[in-house]
């Protein structure tokens, strides 16, 4: 096996007894998790630091992999959803990156309610940081729930020591210090100890799922959407999370104080630490997540079909805009208007404000000419290769543009 696929599928040799040992019924019952698992960079600590890295180089001669990649799957998804794109991000960056596809949200499990896997995601990557040490940054990549997911995860990380053993003498680490001021100096604007770098979101509905035409496949219809936002319940709390429809304890809808900080939990300021703040979006044909929802827009700050570009090197890219500075500063985003908006509208207008405190990148996708065009929502993502190869474009051009 190549260097890169193994180490995406990880062949993990920690929970090597749960798809190799033991009688058949006790693999049966693990099966899945096994499976999962597999799909992680990560190795169990007592292997080599460098074994998520590929190249022909010398073992000792390898540097080790300082920047932690966190992929965050969608909704009745898994870790298994990023198999593609984390087999790029080896390949391309063997001594840069380790990817850890996140487990700890898959399928009925992505029905808790966002702050439910938020805090699982939180524990997750708290875990790996600990068990790896000689980690200096770290990004996350999710896909549609996938970046509501990690958008919470942030909050709780944001300036939160994660203690680990010093690493072994390998030249010395700076970023290893003792002290009360140097600690506080240190987790200062940090995600889990660690230096924030890219915050990249694919297909995600920033702005939620009620009315506004963010549903596209329900056509616009206001009879549609209202019957959608009534039996939101099936998807459990995360329904009630994406239609805005939760108001525990009197609090305004989840989403909508997810574009503050609330308290402990430091939302738009961990999101405002990332050097990159990347939207991609459908253009057309994603019939699960609007274009407005996924891209933070306004209908009328949507490009022109007129406007969209051809690129040879990724040719489902057909609109890049760049960063602008934010006009709205965060100071100025108080908490009344977050607990004052009563419609869909205004809630609405209200996500759009806090979250373009923070400049984003916006990349519009289409699938237009494709045969895959009716995947669209997996396609971008590469879900699965064999229907949804035609968004490897996609991927390259997220990784290419990744700030390492």
């Amino acid at each position: 096996m190549a260097p890169a696929a193994a180490a995406v599928a990880g062949e993990a040799r920690g929970g090597g007894e749960a798809v190799s040992g033991g009688k058949r019924s006790r693999r049966k019952g693990r099966r899945h998790s096994a499976y999962l698992r597999r799909l992680s960079c990560f190795k169990p600590a007592a292997d080599p630091p460098a074994a998520c890295g590929g190249g022909d180089d010398v073992e000792g001669e390898r540097r080790i992999p300082t920047h932690l990649v966190v992929t965050v799957n969608g909704i009745i998804g898994s870790a298994a959803n990023w198999r593609f794109t984390a087999k790029q991000f080896v390949k391309k960056y063997p001594e840069d990156v380790i990817v850890l596809c996140s487990e700890c949200n898959y399928l009925t499990l992505t029905f808790d309610g966002v702050d439910v896997m938020g805090e699982r995601l939180a524990e997750e990557v708290i875990s790996a940081v600990a068990r790896r040490p000689e980690l200096q940054k770290i990004s996350f990549v999710g896909h549609s729930l996938g970046g509501l997911i990690a958008r919470y995860a942030i909050g709780i990380l944001y300036g939160k020591d994660v203690p680990r053993n010093p690493p072994e003498e390998n030249g010395g680490c700076k970023t290893y210090t003792s002290g009360a001021q140097c600690m506080e100096e240190k987790l200062k604007r940090k995600i889990a100890g660690l230096e924030p770098m890219n915050f990249i979101t694919f297909a995600t509905p920033h702005l939620g799922s009620r009315l506004h035409k963010q549903i596209p496949i329900l056509r616009g219809s206001y009879a549609l959407e209202k019957m959608a936002y009534h039996i939101s319940w099936i998807i459990g709390r995360t329904g009630k999370h994406l239609f805005l429809k939760d108001r525990e304890e009197g609090k305004p809808p989840l989403l909508l104080r997810m574009v503050n900080d609330c308290g402990d939990l430091k939302f738009m300021s961990a999101l405002q630490s990332f050097k990159r703040c990347v939207a991609y979006s459908n253009a057309c044909y994603d019939f699960i997540v609007g274009w407005k929802t996924s891209s933070i827009r306004h209908q009328d700050e949507l490009p022109k079909r007129e406007s969209f570009t051809k690129n040879g090197q990724y040719p489902h890219v057909v609109y890049v805009e760049k960063p602008k500075t934010a006009i709205v500063q965060q100071e100025d985003f108080s908490e009344t208007m977050i607990s004052q908006p009563k419609s869909a509208s205004e809630m609405e207008e209200a996500m759009i404000k806090g979250l373009t405190t923070v400049p984003w990148e916006r990349v519009d996708i289409s699938f237009q000419k494709s045969v895959q065009k009716i995947f669209a929502h997996c396609t971008i993502q590469v879900n699965t290769y064999f229907i949804n190869s035609d968004g490897a474009d996609v991927i390259f051009h997220m990784i290419d543009n990744f700030l390492l």
